[in-house]
């Protein structure tokens, strides 16, 4: 890859060029012309106000004159050159302060839009960044160090600790430990065992590996992803301004009535007149005002829209496409559930586990770690710890020797069962080992957020019609999180080209939005016509070259976003064929004597007073995902949410219990049942009673009334009763010595059931209620 060439290229593209000063200069200007002359007008100086408002309108014609040709050169008229024809009018009856005003109104619509076109070069700057420009090549005299341009196929490299590969290769040494997610997304570090392809841009994890280059770097694939950025970037054509599309009819009409009233009357006052008050301030001020509120309110809701463009497009948008990792999902994996052997407990496994693991750096081992420290878990100080890359942690933890990791040696025959589990729930295994023998098992997976289905929902309530997530994943859990979302589509195991293409597909039958957070969803966020990043946890190349960042770690934000932009655009569109409806009445009157150039130029001031007004409408929204909380409401919802992460150890011993019924209901089975028992009434059924008596009431407000949380407290209903039952089952093994043969099947029945409910309950309580905290 010629990295020297692009930086070139960007900076040719790069922001603040001549456009942007000679805007920039003429907002200044006019706006200096106005208040000076208003200034001078309170004074009793008219000749002199009407000098500077006159000045102000010729500073506004000339470049305005310019913009019209070029415009014209290029094949299309638009509302620039209503403008000069108001422009000139304005100085032709001595009309200043209208000139000057909508010397003002153009100015600040061209600077509004004045960075809509330098979309390719955003993105390209951060690719940049994480590209490599040297590697290190192994001879017979050692390791050297070359520049990037002179590494060619068949070369020995080495790679260390956290470097970028820098082209795609072979690995050569026993195995290599790859973050992968700058190309696919995914945040589970992968293991390649020697004789794998690697490609360019993944960063090692693990130790220094040797790699056998497969291809220069200009033919690499991170060189690949630069250059799609830089094509989608250049194939996204600006956005046509709202202005312009009104201005294709209204200025023929303006025209026409113009001429036609000179014709028919003989009086160039007359013609002076229809276009004093076909000023286009209704098209120069509604989308700008309009827009501009709308930015203004998006960005207090945590969204930044870098342009009106854009927030333009968003309104019209009836297309989502989604990238899984990170905009659906967190981003990380957490802990789902915790296996354990016979004779030891979830929760045991689980503080072993977190203890072995507390000084590694893997991704798996800090979600193991959070989720001890989230259940409350007191973790022991590991000795002798060592990791090897690729096979997991070892260390000696209350004087056993522990490893967690990949699972070696013979298999006890529990462990089918958690292999099963773990395909189902499309889960990663951490297995523990205990001096060598098999103690259980962490199941982890990167959830949805919270706050994902109803973002969906709200989408298609906002005009959405269809939702499609894009994932390098595999096919199997990106196929659950479809369904779990109702969305339209997924499509699995895409790379960035994949992406891009799938992207200009659907650009081709509506207008189309695509949320992302990594480098590898750079190039498609360029490519549609909203990029939308999720910037909180998201990387820079996302972020740049995106029209839309969410600065908080939520994806409803985009959801209220979509809200904010239709009802700006409403708005704008209402204010502009408001204000054109006004102006045309008005330009009737013109044309029939009736209304003189003075009184129309007065009379056009209060329309354009009526269009700002009305524009001004869309600073607020008349809806967001979020319903307002009270902040006890808040409180109370961190409380809980909180407990639930507490809770997750009973919920796993209810499971617990009735998998030990099905294997073997002895004494054993009905102690965990027994255990099971005092976990639900000391911590599980106070919390449930609490959220009863205190969560819901909060929430109802907010929500709409009691009616709101009506299938929930009757979740909570099935809880009490299946665990008042668990306790009859108790009741009745204590009196008759042990469990008995008919009990067995109920019993199970409602724990497994109970196991259900809750996990359910759970889900539909952090989806549907705790999504709203921020």
């Amino acid at each position: 890859m010629d990295t020297s060439l692009l930086a070139t290229r960007l900076r040719r593209l790069a922001p603040g060029g001549p456009a942007t000063r000679v805007e920039s200069a003429l907002l200044l200007v006019t706006a200096a012309a106005v208040t000076a002359g208003v200034a001078a007008r309170l004074t009793g100086s008219e000749h002199l106000a009407d000098l500077l408002w006159a000045l102000g309108t010729t500073s506004a014609a000339v470049p305005a004159v310019v913009w019209v040709l070029t415009s014209l050169r290029r094949g299309h008229a638009g509302v620039d050159l209503i403008a000069v024809l108001a422009l000139g009018g304005t100085l032709a009856v001595g009309e200043y302060l209208a000139g000057a005003l909508i010397g003002l109104m153009l100015a600040s619509g061209r600077t509004l839009e004045a960075t809509a076109q330098r979309r390719a070069s955003r993105d390209l700057r951060a690719l940049l960044e994480h590209a490599p420009s040297s590697a290190r090549r192994r001879t017979e005299t050692g390791v050297r160090t070359v520049p990037l341009d002179e590494v060619v196929a068949e070369d020995l490299l080495v790679v260390g600790p956290g470097e970028v590969v820098p082209v795609d290769g072979i690995v050569e040494s026993s195995a290599a430990v790859l973050d992968e997610s700058v190309l696919t997304g995914e945040p589970l570090h992968v293991a390649r065992a020697r004789g794998e392809a690697v490609r360019s841009g993944v960063v090692n994890a693990g130790g220094a590996f040797d790699l056998r280059a497969g291809a220069t770097a200009r033919d690499s694939t991170y060189a690949g992803i630069v250059r799609l950025a830089r094509q989608a970037g250049a194939e996204s054509a600006p956005v046509v301004r709202l202005a312009d599309r009104y201005a294709a009819w209204f200025l023929p009409v303006s025209l026409a009535v113009a001429g036609l009233a000179w014709l028919v009357s003989g009086s160039a006052v007359r013609a002076v007149a229809v276009l004093v008050v076909a000023t286009p301030c209704p098209l120069l001020l509604a989308a700008p005002v309009a827009v501009v509120s709308g930015l203004s309110r998006a960005s207090r809701l945590g969204v930044v829209v870098r342009d009106g463009g854009a927030l333009e497009s968003l309104g019209r948008a009836r297309t989502l496409l989604l990238d899984k990792t990170g905009t659906l999902t967190r981003g990380r994996p957490r802990v789902i559930d915790v296996a354990a052997s016979p004779g030891r407990t979830p929760a045991e496994v689980l503080r072993l586990a977190a203890s072995a693991d507390q000084y590694s750096p893997h991704v798996l081992a800090r979600a193991i770690v959070e989720a001890a420290r989230e259940r409350g878990l007191e973790l022991s100080v590991p000795v002798g710890v060592t990791e090897e890359p690729g096979r997991g942690a070892t260390a000696t933890v209350d004087g056993h020797r522990l490893v967690v990791g990949r699972a070696e040696g013979t298999r006890p025959p529990w462990a089918a069962a958690v292999d099963n589990h773990a395909l189902l729930e499309g889960a990663a295994v951490a297995w523990l080992t205990v001096d060598g023998q098999p103690a259980g098992a962490v199941l982890l997976r990167d959830p949805l957020r919270l706050d994902a289905p109803r973002t969906v929902r709200s989408l298609r309530s906002a005009g959405i019609e269809r939702v499609v997530m894009l994932t390098g994943d595999r096919s199997a859990p990106a196929r659950e999180v479809g369904a779990l979302l109702g969305l339209d589509g997924v499509r699995s195991g895409l790379g960035p080209a994949d992406k891009v293409a799938v992207v200009r597909a659907e650009r081709e039958r509506a207008v189309t939005v695509m949320v992302g957070d990594g480098v590898n969803d750079a190039p498609a966020l360029a490519a549609a016509h909203v990029g939308v990043a999720m910037g909180a946890h998201g990387s820079t190349a996302s972020s740049e070259a995106a029209d839309v960042v969410l600065t908080t770690d939520r994806v409803g934000r985009l959801a209220d976003a979509v809200f904010v932009a239709v009802r700006a655009r409403r708005i704008a569109v209402q204010s502009a064929l408001g204000g054109m409806l006004l102006s045309l009445a008005a330009m009737a009157a013109a044309a029939a004597g009736l209304l003189p150039p003075v009184a129309g130029a007065v009379l056009q001031e209060g329309i354009d007073v009526a269009v700002i007004l009305n524009a001004l409408r869309a600073l607020r929204t008349d809806r967001t995902v979020r319903p307002a909380l009270t902040s006890d409401a808040e409180a109370l919802i961190h409380r809980f949410a909180a407990e639930h992460d507490d809770l997750q150890d009973v919920l796993a011993a209810v499971r617990d219990a009735a998998d030990r019924l099905s294997g073997s209901p002895g004494p054993a089975a009905l102690a965990a049942v027994q255990e099971t028992h005092r976990l639900l009434t000391e911590r599980l059924l106070p919390h449930e009673h609490a959220e009863e008596h205190r969560l819901y009431p909060a929430l109802a407000p907010a929500l709409g009334g009691p009616e709101a949380t009506a299938t929930m407290s009757r979740a909570h209903a099935e809880i009490d009763r299946l665990a008042r039952r668990i306790a009859t089952h108790l009741s009745l093994a204590h009196a008759h010595g042990g469990l008995a043969p008919e009990q067995l099947d109920d019993l199970r029945a409602c724990l497994y059931g109970l196991s259900t409910v809750l996990r359910l309950h759970f889900a539909q309580e952090e989806e549907s209620y705790f999504s709203l905290a921020p």
